[in-house]
């Protein structure tokens, strides 16, 4: 274990923490930590930071609830800097944004849908302002009712193609379906965290399981 009595804060007596989504592995934010501020972070197991502009302790969340609940921290090579691992209950960006990284300097831009989370954004965007000539807006104009009806479709579609045994055909059809089911989701206000917590939740009871049936 690490003595953080070993750590080099620069002559601010500032450290430099990299905070990372602990579940997507998604680079969140760039912030500071002095001492006080890594020890309330430990102690509380919640990130607290250092504001340079301010210079003042700001606890992450306090005023907009997106708490972020600390894993793991680790120090790098050298002692000058951190990663702290969290689990978040909001976006990390003020604004609103899942991560403050979202502006490319260098190199091609993301690809829009590259990621479950940069697709269930799109569609919660749809949700919020509705556009012109979009399909997910207008699932989102005819309701609930109809989003479940084309989930009932999609699934029987998952099924019919998986039966003929066609992967391509049953590739395409599961991509149905899971827009359909973030749509839906989007629509109940539940987010693509909420189901990496359900099925982080699932594995660890799996392993307790599988554990006392080795005893």
């Amino acid at each position: 274990m690490f003595d953080p009595d070993m750590l080099k804060f620069d002559e601010k007596g500032l450290i430099p923490a990299v905070v990372q989504d602990f579940y997507s592995r998604k680079v969140l934010t760039l912030a500071y930590m002095n001492r006080e501020s890594l020890e309330i972070t430990i102690r509380e197991k919640r990130t607290c930071f250092w504001s340079r502009s301010r210079q003042e302790l700001w606890r992450k969340g306090e005023t907009s609830g997106n708490v972020q609940h600390v894993v793991r921290i680790t120090a790098d090579c050298d002692g000058d800097a951190l990663t702290v691992e969290v689990v978040k209950d909001g976006p990390a960006c003020h604004t609103g944004a899942d991560s403050c990284f979202f502006q490319t300097l260098y190199g091609e831009e993301a690809g829009e849908l590259s990621s479950i989370d940069a697709l269930y954004a799109l569609i919660l965007g749809r949700k919020t302002e509705m556009k012109e000539g979009s399909y997910t807006s207008y699932l989102f104009g005819k309701g609930r009712e109809k989003i479940l009806k084309k989930i009932g479709e999609e699934s029987s579609e998952v099924v019919i193609a998986a039966m003929k045994g066609s992967r391509e055909e049953t590739v395409f059809e599961v991509s149905d379906l899971a827009y359909h089911l973030l749509v839906l989701m989007a629509e109940d206000g539940i987010t693509p965290e909420d189901i990496r917590k359900e099925l982080a939740s699932r594995h660890v009871v799996d392993t307790k399981v599988k554990q006392e049936t080795m005893k």
